[in-house]
């Protein structure tokens, strides 16, 4: 990690790394965490695979959505890494709209809690690191993180939400 280019999050989450990993991937259930509530996601597309598109909208009331994130996976080690960028879109074409151009590196480790996870959105310059910070990185991805937890801590202890 850069700190003059990156920014970090990072949680233990008290459920099996297959579960957080599936949190990612499976778009049901990332549709349940991935913004901070009150407001929505719509995955339109979502491919964990090497070059597969990461495609979302965004709602505030649940019925009007708009673009969220355009990109496109890199790396998807199946339970272990998942890498995704901004910097391209869906079509794997340079991408000219994304208001923030980063690639977001996330690692799930064996903790004897259960899951160690972490987030490492690496930025093209300093200044773009600043205004992802200025747009409120820290409250948002430490927000859907602890959604993410709650969501599969739950499901591991077997309780529906």
């Amino acid at each position: 990690m850069n700190p003059d280019l990156d920014l970090t999050v990072s949680r233990v989450i008290r459920a099996p790394r297959d579960a957080v990993w599936r949190a990612w991937t499976d778009p049901a259930r990332l549709e349940r965490w991935f913004v901070p509530a009150p407001a929505f996601v719509r995955v339109e597309r979502l491919e964990p695979v090497a070059g597969g598109a990461f495609l979302t909208s965004f709602s505030e009331d649940g019925v009007v959505f708009g673009p969220h994130i355009d990109g496109a996976i890199l790396i998807a080690d199946e339970g272990e890494r998942l890498v995704y960028t901004t910097g391209l879109d869906h079509e794997l074409r340079p991408a000219s709209e994304a208001p923030i151009a980063m690639t977001a590196v996330l690692t799930f480790d064996e903790h004897p809690d259960g899951t160690e996870f972490r987030a490492v959105v690496r930025h093209g310059s300093a200044a773009a690191r600043a205004q992802h910070e200025e747009y409120g990185f820290a409250d948002g991805w430490h927000a859907v993180t602890e959604q993410l937890a709650e969501l599969v801590e739950a499901e591991a202890a077997g309780v529906n939400n």
